[in-house]
């Protein structure tokens, strides 16, 4: 018998079940199996595809709670989280089925009473989609579903951190009675996901850390196939001396700390005015003084495990070093701990300097560096003062000071205030090293596709 992967539950350390992993004859064969489905695939259009799309989407849906009760057992997400981290992607999931028809329909670029000139949008063929574990059927959504939709067979990997959920996908398409061939899964590690890459694609599609994607882009340069990269981030939260902080705490406590700060795109660096440094302190320390640690299948727990032991000592290793080389804790609630499972307690440091490992590695967890700005060149200095670019969040209430921020940052997305760039009509991906390409709205949906110019003569 082979190897496999156990899907463990991080808030107790209990085995929930295991996942064969899959071995390199049967990668190929998911691959072929993906080639020889793709033309008719690809044949059904735009509104044949969609409708059998429609089916998964259906049956997610009507799976709702035991999809979310997955996620909180599989990675700890609290339960409340759980269901919406569904809901968001079924409504990400429903607007490209509704807007996909008008999005990759033939474009007229130019037309008289002699000639016309349209752009189509046709399928590269197979994919590989290798996804992470934090927000397992968002990610799903963002990166496999846009493929499909344009006519692409897709073979994904999904975290092994979240096999069983990643078994879930595969019972849903099954039940969906979506074509073999078309979408189909493979288990395993890294070396899975590299044996997946070097088969015959037509394109891949990776989110994860920076390191694994100039690893991967070098693999995709290698066989001359485009690729899209969603990568690291150090995101930066800049709060100006007008900011309105009694209506603004609960906004930046949300955009560090949910899923306990397991997000690619969340807060992970905050820059304060000196003039409301103090206020910003206390008031976000008695907010998330407020908030529950513990069982994640308590509906009002906010905090629950990390995914992982691993990803726990990580965290744990990057807060001692900085604590070491001279950071102070501003908050620690280390007390309120249950006693086992991979717990790390929100944290907020002051004096992060960029020789310590959370100065210049990504933090992952809910571990949220804070710092003073004298002005407004020098906040945009420190946010950009960073090898990432995924996002950014700006505090004011200045409207023409945030168009001529928003304009100098070097990142993909930036958020105002309480308006959240998160939607499924706005394409996502970074600047730097935060990755390559775009995944969502319109952009993301022809970006899956090879552009086709056809110029004709008219009668």
């Amino acid at each position: 018998m082979g190897a496999a992967l156990h899907s463990i539950n991080p808030a107790t350390g209990e085995v929930l079940g295991e996942v064969p992993v899959t071995a390199p004859d049967q990668i190929h064969a998911a691959i072929q199996a993906a080639r020889k489905a793709q033309p008719a695939w690809a044949a059904l259009g735009v509104k044949g595809r969609v409708a059998a799309l429609q089916k998964v989407r259906t049956e997610m849906a009507a799976r709702r709670e035991e999809l979310a009760l997955l996620v909180t057992n599989e990675m700890g997400r609290p339960i409340s989280g759980s269901l919406q981290s569904i809901d968001g992607p079924l409504r990400f999931f429903q607007w490209n089925l509704d807007h996909a028809e008008a999005v990759l329909a033939p474009e007229t670029t130019f037309e008289d009473e002699k000639q016309l000139h349209q752009i189509y949008y046709e399928p590269y063929g197979v994919f590989a989609v290798i996804a992470p574990w934090n927000f397992p059927l968002s990610n799903f959504v963002m990166t496999a579903l846009q493929p499909l939709i344009a006519g692409n067979t897709v073979v994904y990997k999904c975290s092994e951190e979240v096999p069983l959920f990643g078994k879930k996908i595969d019972e849903i398409f099954a039940r969906s009675g979506m074509p073999d061939g078309v979408f189909s899964q493979i288990y395993g590690a890294g070396d899975v996901g590299e044996t997946l890459v070097r088969g015959q694609l037509d394109h891949i599609h990776f989110t994860g850390s920076t390191a694994v994607g100039k690893k991967l882009y070098q693999i995709a340069a290698e066989k001359f196939i485009p690729i899209t990269l969603e990568l690291g981030g150090s995101d930066a939260g800049i709060v100006f001396e007008d900011a309105d902080l009694d209506r603004l705490t609960e906004t930046i406590f949300w955009a560090k700390f949910v899923n306990a700060g397991q997000r690619c795109c969340s807060l992970k660096r905050l820059f304060v005015h000196q003039s409301r440094y103090e206020e910003l302190v206390a008031k976000l320390t008695a907010f998330i003084r407020q908030q529950k640690i513990g069982e994640p299948l308590q509906k009002d727990t906010v905090f629950g495990p990390l995914v992982s032991e691993k990803q726990r000592k990580l965290i744990a290793e990057q807060v001692a070093d900085a604590k070491a080389k001279g950071a102070k804790i501003l908050l620690d609630e280390a007390d309120k701990l249950p006693g086992t499972g991979a717990y790390f307690e929100p944290v907020l440091l002051s004096g992060v300097t960029p020789d310590m490992r959370a100065g210049c590695e990504e933090l992952f967890g809910p571990v949220l560096p804070v710092a003073v700005f004298m002005d407004e060149a020098e906040a945009i200095h420190l946010a950009n003062d960073t090898p990432y670019g995924l996002s950014a969040f700006v505090y004011t209430e200045d409207r023409a000071r945030y168009r001529r921020v928003a304009a100098q940052l070097k990142a993909g997305s930036i958020a105002h205030n309480k308006i959240d760039y998160w939607q499924p009509y706005n394409p996502f991906g970074g600047y730097k090293n935060s990755g390559l390409g775009r995944s969502g709205g319109k952009a993301g949906l022809q970006s899956c596709c090879q552009i086709k110019v056809v110029s004709m003569e008219k009668a």
